[in-house]
């Protein structure tokens, strides 16, 4: 089962710094963090707050040459988590009603769902996982979550952060 999902924001982890994207579920009861790239949160977070760089990004490009090539992105999926490492699933379309499902890096796919108004969904068994999950944290991949960082995902409220923060 999968559930409708918003991005709520991008914000720093205040220990590491490093980005994070909050997917947040429609009903606001469950949050989904998943750490990313700088260069990845940039891209999401450009959209999030209306800026259109000079010259086209790299997700950009990918919009346009999907578009040139007649294809739609009605859908992406954040549909595991494996080792700590989430992945995810673009739903793309082709011309004459072909479907395919790409692999992707979450930060990749909710890049490119944002810019093509896609659908981001987040399997319900992910969701579950990431509950109970070791945090994958830059430096610190193999040691389980601290207090620390149990206090930090306790408190993350997209509210409290507006559309973007970092």
């Amino acid at each position: 089962m999968y559930v409708r999902m918003t991005v709520a924001g991008v914000l720093l982890d205040p220990k590491t710094k490093a980005p994070v994207v909050l997917l947040k579920d429609r009903d606001g009861h469950r949050t989904l963090p998943i750490w990313i790239g700088l260069l990845e949160a940039g891209a999401i977070a450009y959209v999030l707050e209306g800026v259109a760089p000079p010259r086209p990004m790299t997700h950009d490009l990918l919009k346009m040459l999907l578009e040139e090539a007649g294809a739609r992105v009605p859908r992406v999926d954040v549909d595991s988590l494996e080792d700590g490492v989430y992945r995810a699933k673009i739903h793309l379309e082709l011309k004459g009603g072909n479907r395919r499902l790409v692999d992707s890096r979450p930060s990749d796919a909710l890049a490119v769902a944002l810019r093509m108004g896609a659908e981001i969904y987040a399997e319900e068994k992910v969701l579950r996982q990431a509950s109970a999950v070791t945090v994958d944290r830059p430096g610190d991949s193999d040691h389980p979550r601290d207090d620390e960082a149990e206090e930090f995902l306790a408190s993350l409220d997209p509210e409290a952060f507006g559309k973007y923060k970092m």
